[in-house]
């Protein structure tokens, strides 16, 4: 097939058996997140279909390209090298990792998988006080999973607490709610409009709103809902907020009144705020506590979801049925890359133990490697939810277990790594607080 046969099947497929509705700024320019709306899962969805409708195929390494911003990208991974040689590059997407030199130089890594997390984290940078500790425990962060089997990265069960009170303890400054859950939604805006108003230059007004009511942002996800924390700040324009969205990095205007009915949706409740100029470099020793209590050791709490969400549709427990598992699996990929935390872990403990750049290098290709292997369960998943073929069943498990020996493997060598480092601190710095999962 040429490429323009094969721009003539994403059509096809997005026009027939996805039903996407945003196909009038479809072409071969058009960007698949920003102009047609195309999270990941439904990326991977168009994969599935060329491969079930048009017998089109790819390695599973090419699923995980990060060069893909076009319908054109797309539609190069499946022509032969020579002719998608000859095809006219796109500029790249930005990568995980904002890092340029070993683990010894002087910029720290740059990655972006918390909200929560990333908007303390911001105000860390702005102190130039070292952030990588933060993310110790977002590789296992807490999770739910729905009466109906579904993974959630949002949840009612998932409280972002413990990670409050050990940022307080590893940087010495409170970070305080201030959304009321038992007070209405209007008095709790009017709480938060209070704060912006009174705010100082240091400080940050976290809010969660439903970020998939501001079309006008990039979602790579398009959840629906989509709960996210970001920090607006009022201009000299009373129409118009300058926000901060630190995991995404992005920072630019938006217009009050569609922050405000993100903030308003029913799907959303929650906000903090804190001042950066009481923010303190952590403890070793209080590093230590934190990364020994985030570091589960014996198991892979996602893992374990995941087969465990595997086996009741396998099972048709509560009526589920194979084709329901794309929804079960629907929110992985934002799970999913939580995991790329792993490298601010070993970042951390390589430079505090001086320890060999070029291993570090070799543990980043396998975080790399993990979060390529869940991005191809996923698509395993969904072959088999749209195919019903029970015969493929065991390719998800197989898939399941090699994502859990590289994560226990990632685990076992970052373990040992703080275990030498750590030997000479005692946790007496604070009472143990509350384990994040």
């Amino acid at each position: 097939m040429t490429r323009s046969d094969i721009i003539d099947a994403i059509a096809q497929v997005l026009t027939g058996p996805m039903q996407h509705r945003h196909m009038e700024a479809f072409s071969p320019t058009a960007r698949l997140n920003q102009d047609l709306y195309l999270d990941s899962v439904l990326i991977l969805q168009i994969f599935l279909n060329l491969e079930l409708e048009h017998g089109l195929m790819v390695d599973d390494a090419v699923i995980s390209r990060k060069d893909v911003v076009t319908v054109a990208d797309l539609a190069d991974l499946f022509l032969p090298e020579d002719d998608a040689a000859q095809a006219e590059a796109e500029p790249a997407a930005e990568p995980m990792a904002e890092f340029e030199g070993g683990v010894h130089d002087e910029e720290y890594y740059d990655i972006k998988v918390h909200c929560f997390v990333s908007c303390l984290c911001d105000g860390l940078k702005r102190r130039r006080i070292d952030h990588r500790p933060f993310y110790f425990g977002i590789w296992d962060a807490p999770f739910g999973i729905s009466p109906r089997h579904e993974l959630l990265y949002h949840d009612a069960t998932v409280s972002h607490e413990p990670f409050r009170l050990w940022f307080e303890r590893l940087y010495r400054a409170p970070v305080t709610p201030w959304y009321d859950h038992s007070r209405s939604k209007d008095e709790n805006i009017a709480t938060f409009l209070d704060l912006l108003e009174k705010r100082r230059e240091t400080e940050g007004v976290m809010v969660m709103l439903d970020l998939f009511h501001l079309p006008e942002r990039e979602n790579k996800f398009n959840q629906n809902p989509f709960p996210h924390y970001l920090m607006p700040e009022m201009t000299e324009d009373p129409d118009v907020w300058f926000i901060r969205d630190p995991d995404y990095r992005w920072e630019g205007p938006i217009e009050r009144a569609k922050v405000l009915n993100a903030i308003a949706q029913p799907s959303v409740a929650g906000g903090y705020h804190f001042d950066r100029a009481a923010f303190q470099p952590a403890a070793d020793a209080d590093v230590a506590a934190y990364l020994n209590t985030c570091l589960i050791r014996d198991r892979n709490p996602l893992i374990d979801a995941l087969r465990s969400i595997l086996a009741a549709h396998v099972e048709g427990r509560d009526g589920l049925t194979l084709s329901d598992l794309t929804s079960g699996l629907r929110e992985l990929p934002v799970l999913a890359i939580r995991k790329y935390a792993y490298e601010h872990g070993f970042a951390f403990i390589w430079r505090a133990a001086k320890l060999a750049n070029s291993e570090f290098e070799h543990w980043c290709t396998e975080i790399e490697a993990l979060h390529q292997e869940l991005k191809n369960i996923h698509f395993a998943a969904m072959k088999l939810a749209q195919t019903g073929d029970r015969r493929l069943i065991e390719d998800v498990t197989r898939r399941l277990d090699r994502a859990d020996r590289f994560e226990t493997s990632i685990k076992t060598r970052l373990g040992a790594a703080f275990d030498a480092w750590s030997a000479g601190f005692q946790d007496t710095a604070a009472p143990r607080l509350k384990a994040l999962g």
